[in-house]
């Protein structure tokens, strides 16, 4: 099926209907500029009809068998599965993702959606000790209620599926708002996945919107209980903001400035691999990217030699083709704030051993060295293919300039001293850390989030069982109490 001409509608309880906006949303392809669909955005009227349904739903659904909903969700896998080729597609052109990239996407939100079916079967309910005798304390866990969750561009399925899939899983009902670069993906194509999978109406609902519509209306609606964000800190700093006015529980997954960190002892080949992985994976528009590469004197001259190289081989052009490793920025404004971010640097007296250039939406790799420590422009995330080189003297120096961010959201260390690399991790203020491997990982079993600017809460795994539901105190009194008075 063509997802971009059957579902350019927006999914309001069970059904496909026309937003009632005065304009549309148009889905642009990135690398060519083709219009993939034009969906008549919602209106504040929608949202509210969204929600309405979704509260409707969510009780039924929530004393719903907990293996029913297991089926439903297993039912999803299946068809993911069944319409592989057909999603990668779909990621190639809305995204500008290469195959390896869409390949990659589908196969961590099939591990996701497969997790929270062990999450619909979860232990919701602890009986714990007393100190008064005859007394019994029961907590159970119950659904958190309506959802409504906001997924960036740059891995919309898999991000929306992060909190749509244990959201349901633990009985809860969700809304869910794509960004405006990725409503397909993002967006209408989990609602037509679950409504195959035979998800009853109203649990899953999906909006195609523009807060110039609708300002806060998403985030202020009565019905929502929680609210899921991913994307940038300016925009997460608002929604944080509003939610909590509304005494509204927040997952705020934001923006990063990671560093990669190659310390003296380590394998410098392997190091360089988990560089240009961590920095160009899907052109660099990942939160965990590594922004920064930080390398010690002592092996500075091999690393830079064989990291500039590899850069320049990299490829970029159409994600259609084979031979493509970096494909187009998301869009035109994306590759015009690049391009002023290399000028910019260079003004501020930095070289680039690589220059890229930028070709409408295709931003070649840049690779800058000597930008001075004090320059605001190592304080700000990289949302792209430009990387900056930096030298440091020692572990403290290179633990100092890691945690000289606003941000924590991932990092790594190279060193062929494990346990060196694990010190090394404790030091930097960060949610995420590795050792020896890239910046961007995920893990459906791990906790994922961040320190400082990167964000509020954790999803994944437990975490996603904390923040989807909610925990209510019961005490039985077996025979009679005694009371002071």
């Amino acid at each position: 099926m063509s997802f971009f001409y059957e579902l350019a509608d927006q999914y309001i309880d069970g059904e496909w209907r026309t937003g009632t906006g005065s304009w549309d949303i148009i889905d642009f392809n990135p690398y060519n500029g083709e219009k993939l669909a034009a969906i008549t955005i919602a209106t504040a009227r929608e949202v509210d009809l969204a929600y309405r349904a979704a509260e409707r739903a969510q009780q039924s659904w929530a004393a719903t068998g907990p293996y029913r909903r297991r089926a439903i969700l297993e039912r999803a896998l299946r068809i993911i599965e069944q319409r592989h080729e057909a999603i990668v597609e779909v990621i190639i052109d809305e995204l500008g993702g290469i195959r390896s990239k869409a390949e990659q996407e589908i196969h961590v939100a099939k591990e996701f959606l497969r997790d929270a079916t062990r999450l619909a079967l979860s232990p919701m309910g602890r009986i714990l000790p007393s100190p008064v005798d005859g007394k019994e304390n029961r907590v159970h866990r119950r659904p958190i209620g309506v959802v409504g969750v906001i997924s960036p561009f740059n891995f919309p399925f898999l991000v929306a599926m992060k909190s749509v899939a244990p959201a349901l899983a633990l009985g809860n009902a969700v809304v869910l708002k794509p960004n405006q670069n990725a409503p397909v993906s993002g967006g209408v194509l989990l609602a037509k996945i679950f409504e195959d999978a035979g998800l009853p109406a109203g649990l899953l609902n999906v909006l195609i919107t523009d807060v110039a519509e609708i300002g806060d209306a998403f985030i202020e609606h009565p019905v929502p209980k929680m609210i899921s964000f991913a994307g940038t800190d300016r925009v997460g700093r608002h929604v944080g903001a509003v939610a909590a006015g509304h005494f509204k529980r927040t997952i705020l997954e934001l923006s990063g400035n990671s560093a990669l960190v190659v310390l003296d002892d380590a394998d410098v080949d392997h190091a360089v691999d988990a560089a240009v992985f961590s920095r160009f994976m899907y052109q660099g528009q990942v939160c965990m990217a590594a922004n920064r590469v930080l390398v010690d004197r002592r092996v500075e001259r091999e690393f830079t030699e064989k990291f500039t190289a590899r850069v320049a081989a990299l490829r970029t052009g159409d994600p259609r083709d084979p031979r493509t490793e970096v494909g187009p920025v998301i869009n035109t404004f994306q590759a015009d704030a690049l391009t002023a971010f290399v000028d910019q640097a260079l003004a501020e007296g930095a070289t680039a051993p690589v220059r890229g250039r930028t070709r409408g939406n295709l931003v070649e790799p840049t690779v800058l060295t000597g930008l001075p420590e004090d320059s605001p422009l190592l304080s700000q995330e990289i949302f792209g293919p430009v990387v900056v080189l930096m030298t440091f003297d020692g572990e403290d120096e290179a633990v100092r300039i890691a945690n000289a961010t606003p941000y924590g959201l991932s990092g790594a260390v190279h060193t062929r001293g494990i346990e060196r690399g694990v010190r090394f991790a404790r030091r930097v203020v960060s949610g995420m850390f590795h050792v020896n491997g890239p910046t961007v990982q995920d893990d459906p079993l791990v906790v994922f989030g961040g320190e400082k600017s990167s964000g509020v809460g954790r999803l994944n795994g437990e975490a996603a069982v904390e923040a989807f539901t909610t925990q209510t105190w019961m005490s039985i009194q077996h025979g009679r109490s005694a009371f002071p008075f």
